[in-house]
């Protein structure tokens, strides 16, 4: 999930130091978030204390990136930098259970040989009293990663090697944890990516509006609600595995070295959980592929991500994998817009809006992909059936 920062200290810094250097900022981006649940500012002085629980000598205080979940602030030492982050709670009631997926992820990966790992996942940071949260005396819980310095996220493709490197980043993931047991994590966020459930959602939001319809979100919905059980009626009959998901692997969630522009690391690992990872290429595809000039589905782009994505998972990737991709491209765009559409009959509860209709202007937008998507599926589909034959070949 994405951090927040705080508005008051948006410019400014905790020095506590005159020495110590600016640092690379990390940019965490989320966009698309829980605005309802961002948790309030926090007077940048009275961060020391509970810094000093993951670090004693700190020189520098800053507020990192500009997302609504977690507050997050960088922290500077005169070795090294560190994330430090209050958890939200409103949004994960369980962080212990988020530090024990994150701790079981980070686990798995380092007995893995080096040299086959061509992504940093963010340590972990213990308390000096070797926890892996402080609970504060709110009763919030902090917790301290490793910060991958010289990194940055992007908000559109504007390459194709960028989209090849997102295909590569993800399935990369989904390689490093396919041998990992996906019931050895905790499922953080349980009905999440259940579509089933999020159009029952809808229907009651749209009983119970307190916003007028739309005429043409609501005829989409009817049109085309068959497809809310596209992805789990196959996981519930057996035919799509449980596996380790990332949750949340959209464009800004991947981290470019900036230098040599390829992807070091994929970040905002709370999501990690049981899930299908049709979901994860799904929600990578339509943050990835959208175009927001023209509010098309980008065939080019999906070429080169799924190309380079298919190749890395290649070794345990089976015929109903293939048989589904197209549903889930389809699918995630039309969950979304739902869950959009949802929000803005209900009144603007759950995601962060500047004006009042701009979640139905983002449900109308995701509505519109998908179209762009099922106008298109003939040659999605004939590009799947080719990037299969080359495994095959």
């Amino acid at each position: 999930m994405r951090n927040t920062t705080t508005r008051a200290a948006a410019n400014t810094a905790l020095r506590i130091k005159s020495r110590g250097s600016d640092k690379n900022v990390w940019r965490n981006k989320f966009t698309l978030e829980l605005a309802s649940h961002s948790l309030d500012n926090i007077p940048m002085n009275s961060l020391l204390p509970i810094a000093k629980q993951f670090a004693n000598a700190i020189t520098q205080i800053s507020p990192l990136g500009n997302g609504l979940i977690n507050d997050t602030y960088l922290l500077a030492t005169p070795s090294s930098s560190l994330v430090l982050q209050r958890i939200n709670r409103n949004v994960f009631p369980a962080p212990l259970q988020i530090m024990a997926n994150l701790a079981t992820l980070n686990q798995h990966i380092a007995q893995k040989n080096s040299a086959s790992v061509k992504l940093q996942i963010p340590g972990l940071v213990k308390t000096v009293n070797n926890d892996s949260l402080y609970r504060d005396e709110n009763g919030d819980c902090w917790r301290a990663l490793h910060f991958i310095a010289n990194t940055e996220s992007i908000e559109s493709v504007s390459a194709i090697a960028e989209a090849e490197q997102v295909g590569f980043a993800l399935g990369h993931f989904h390689r490093l944890t396919s041998d990992l047991n996906p019931l050895l994590l905790h499922d953080t966020l349980p009905g999440f990516h259940i579509t089933p459930e999020y159009l029952k959602q809808y229907h009651q939001a749209a009983a119970q509006a307190i916003k007028p319809e739309n005429l043409y979100c609501s005829e989409f919905i009817s049109r085309f609600q068959h497809l809310a059980d596209d992805l789990e009626a196959v996981r519930q009959s057996g035919l799509l595995p449980l596996r380790v998901i990332h949750g949340d692997p959209k464009l800004n969630n991947f981290l470019f070295d900036k230098h040599s522009k390829k992807i070091v690391s994929i970040i905002d690992l709370d999501t990690v959980k049981p899930g299908m990872i049709h979901y994860d290429i799904g929600d990578c595809l339509r943050s990835c592929c959208y175009n927001p000039n023209s509010g098309r589905f980008d065939l080019n782009i999906c070429a080169a991500l799924l190309k380079n994505y298919l190749a890395e998972v290649d070794a345990f990737f089976t015929e109903y994998d293939y048989r589904y991709l197209y549903p889930a491209v389809r699918l995630i765009p039309f969950e979304l817009g739902m869950r959009f559409y949802s929000d803005y009959l209900q009144g603007n509860r759950y995601f962060k809006v500047s004006d009042p209709e701009q979640n139905l202007e983002r449900a109308i937008a995701q509505f519109r992909l998908c179209e762009s998507i099922m106008a298109q599926e003939a040659p999605i589909k004939t590009l799947i059936t080719q990037l299969k034959a080359r495994k095959t070949a």
